[in-house]
């Protein structure tokens, strides 16, 4: 384990009054009382807005798309203020 995971770890783990030891303990009980890992492992991923957003920004920036500029008061009314 690289040497500042395990410090900042062991930070953490004396903060919540346990030792690494301890921790990695309730981690592998809870793992096998949920019958695997007791938390979501996934990869970063943008959701559909975002994503749609990415594009619009790359196809301005190649000039596929126009830039649309707006005041301030049509930006506000298109948040709903």
């Amino acid at each position: 384990m690289d040497k500042g995971l395990k410090e900042q770890a062991e930070n953490l783990f004396s903060e919540l009054g346990m030792n690494m030891t301890t921790a990695m303990n309730v981690f592998v009980r809870q793992s096998v009382r949920q019958g695997g890992i007791p938390f979501e492992i996934t990869l970063s991923r943008p959701n559909a807005e975002t994503l749609a957003a990415m594009r619009e920004i790359e196809d301005m920036r190649s000039g596929r798309m126009p830039k649309q500029s707006m005041s301030v008061t049509d930006f506000a009314e298109s948040m709903g203020g």
